[in-house]
């Protein structure tokens, strides 16, 4: 199948749901990006700042970039100007930071708090006390630059299909404490990114919104593309 015929594929089986499908097009150039675009395709993923910098002025402006890859303080400014999600906040300084920026553009950015869920060592996130402090402290309370939306996290990479559930359904609960705590009346906090090729099924079962899609859409990543 086309990338075209993937995203066409995705889009039938999200019908219905309420789950946006980001096309996760880091190491992809952007000649395959543009193909999933002709596809209808709005939404992509990346994680690298410097690769979405150098990516987004060759595509069109109705692009929504998502920035899913762990973010070091000092890229932020490469993609604040237009950025339409951070998914992979871990950190207050990092909403600091994020905060900063996008004032310097005169914006609001949209982050999700990043959560820790997998039993891997290599995944970046936070526990939910540590969100609960972030989001209490009077730092966050004077950023009035950054909007919180939701939460994401990077499930265990393994066939074991409870395993997954038992991370997703976590992740969900995640939500649904922060939501009750401090965002009860707030139409805006309502994202769960969650699940990815391989596991996306059963993360849209467990009440994902938004599901990061690479391998499934452009084929094996092209690694020598970041270099």
């Amino acid at each position: 199948m086309t990338i075209q015929e993937n995203i066409q594929d995705f889009r039938q089986r999200l019908q219905g749901s309420n789950c946006q499908l980001i096309a996760v097009s880091k190491t992809h150039p952007v000649e395959l990006i543009m193909e999933a675009y002709e596809g209808g395709q709005r939404a992509f993923g990346e994680n690298k700042a410097q690769e979405m910098k150098d990516k987004q002025p060759q595509l069109p402006a109705d692009v929504e970039w998502h920035m899913i890859g762990h973010l070091q303080t000092n890229k932020v400014k490469y993609i604040a100007p237009f950025v339409h999600l951070i998914q992979s906040v871990d950190s207050l300084r990092l909403l600091q930071e994020i905060d900063k920026q996008a004032q310097k553009h005169h914006r609001v950015i949209d982050c999700l708090l990043q959560f820790y869920i997998a039993e891997e060592e290599t995944k970046f996130g936070l526990d939910l006390e540590e969100a609960r402090q972030i989001l209490r402290s009077e730092e966050f309370s004077n950023l009035k630059n950054v909007r919180i939306c939701g939460v994401m996290g990077v499930a265990t990479f393994t066939q074991d299909e409870e395993h997954l559930q038992r991370e997703f359904s976590r992740l969900r609960g995640y939500f649904e404490a922060l939501k009750s705590e401090f965002y009860p009346e707030l139409a805006f906090f309502k994202e769960i990114s969650m699940g990815m090729s391989s596991d996306y099924q059963l993360a849209i079962a467990e009440g994902s919104t938004m599901i990061r899609v690479g391998s499934a859409i452009f084929g094996n990543r092209n690694y020598a593309v970041s270099q």
